[in-house]
C-alpha cells in the first residue's frame, strides 16, 4: 500500500542502526564486570555537553588519545552523577535487582571501568554492518528519487592508530565474505548515502538542532542538484536509535522511527510502511553505492 506522504529523504544514524550497536559492547561490559546496566550511558549522556570528554571527542574538539582516554575515565566516575543515577533506580524499584541496594541505603562506590578498553570494543562491534538495517539501505540505494543521508556522532580516528591490544585499528566496515551477497561491498559506509554528516568533522553532534538543520540543506542541496523537488524537513524521515536524538529531531520538523536495540528488523519494518516500499529479505549483491551529488561531511 503506497503511503498518502511518503518521504523525499530518509536521514539514517549510524551506529546502532546500520551498523551493530555501540551500546550492545557497553551492555555486553557492564555484564562481564558486575556494573549496574545503564550506568555508562547514563554516565556519558550527563556529560556536561560543553565539556564531557565524549562530547568533545564526537565533536572533534579533541584529539583521541592517552589524555583524552583518562578523561573519559573520570567522566564515568563522576561520584554526583553515579548518586543521581543510584537514586533513580532505586526508586524505579531496580536497585536490588542492579546490586545497588535500595532507598534509604548508603550509596556504594562508583564502579571502575577500563575506559580505553571499553571504547575500543565499542568501536570494534559498530564495524559490523547490522543484519536488517543494511540489506534495507542496499535496497533504498535502487530508489533514485530518495536522498540518503546519514547524520552520526562521530569519532575523528588519528593516522596510526592503534586500539588497547596494540593492533592497528581499521574503522571500515567487515562484510562477511561469500555467499553474503554484499561481501564485495566498499568499507566505507558513507558510500551508501548522498550526503553524510559526521559530527567530528562538521562540528556539531546530536541533538544540537543546528545539525538537523544541516542534514536538511544538504538534503534540498542535492535533491535540487538532482533535478528533484526541493526538500523541507517534514520530507525528511530520520531513523535513531537515541530517544533524546529523536525528541530534537522532531522539534527541528522531522519526522522518526525509534531504533530498539537488538530490534533493527522491527525498524525495517516500520520504514517499509512510511516508504511503501519492500525493504526486507535478502537484498542485491554488488558494490554499494554512492550516486551523483555526493555531500560527505
Amino acid at each position: 500500500m503506497t503511503p498518502k506522504n511518503p518521504p523525499k529523504a530518509i536521514l539514517f544514524d549510524i551506529g546502532g542502526v546500520c551498523v551493530v550497536s555501540p551500546f550492545q559492547a557497553i551492555l555486553n561490559y557492564e555484564r562481564e564486570n558486575h556494573i549496574p546496566v545503564g550506568w555508562i550511558n547514563f554516565a556519558i549522556q550527563k556529560g556536561p555537553h560543553d565539556t564531557g570528554a565524549w562530547q568533545l571527542i564526537e565533536r572533534g574538539e579533541v584529539e583521541l588519545n592517552d589524555e583524552w582516554f583518562e578523561k573519559f575515565r573520570a567522566q564515568l566516575s563522576v561520584r554526583e552523577h553515579w548518586v543521581e543515577f543510584v537514586e533513580r533506580e532505586r526508586a524505579k524499584g531496580k536497585g536490588r535487582e542492579l546490586g545497588i541496594g535500595e532507598v534509604g541505603e548508603a550509596v556504594p562506590e562508583v564502579p571502575g571501568v577500563d575506559a580505553k578498553k571499553l571504547f575500543w570494543r565499542m568501536m570494534r562491534l559498530s564495524r559490523t554492518p547490522d543484519p536488517h538495517m543494511y540489506p534495507a539501505l542496499r535496497r533504498l540505494r535502487q530508489h533514485p528519487t530518495l536522498i540518503l543521508a546519514a547524520l552520526s556522532n562521530t569519532i575523528a580516528y588519528p593516522p596510526n592508530i592503534v586500539d588497547d591490544t596494540g593492533a592497528p585499528f581499521q574503522k571500515g566496515l567487515i562484510h562477511a565474505p561469500s555467499p553474503n551477497p554484499y561481501a564485495n561491498d566498499s568499507p566505507d559506509i558513507a558510500d551508501c548515502f548522498d550526503v553524510f554528516i559526521s559530527s567530528a568533522h562538521v562540528g556539531l553532534r546530536k541533538p544540537d538542532p543546528r545539525a538537523y538543520e544541516l542534514a536538511v540543506r544538504e538534503c534540498d542541496r542535492v535533491a535540487r542538484a538532482k533535478g528533484l523537488p526541493g526538500i523541507e524537513a517534514g520530507d525528511v524521515l530520520f531513523l535513531d536509535d537515541i530517544g533524546v536524538n529523536l525528541k530534537w529531531a522532531r522539534r527541528s520538523g522531522l519526522r522518526t522511527i525509534k531504533v530498539e536495540l537488538g530490534r533493527t528488523g522491527e525498524a525495517v519494518r516500520l520504514l517499509e510502511v512510511e516508504t511503501g516500499l519492500r525493504l526486507s529479505g535478502e537484498g542485491e549483491g554488488g558494490g554499494g553505492g554512492g550516486g551523483g551529488g555526493k555531500a560527505k561531511l
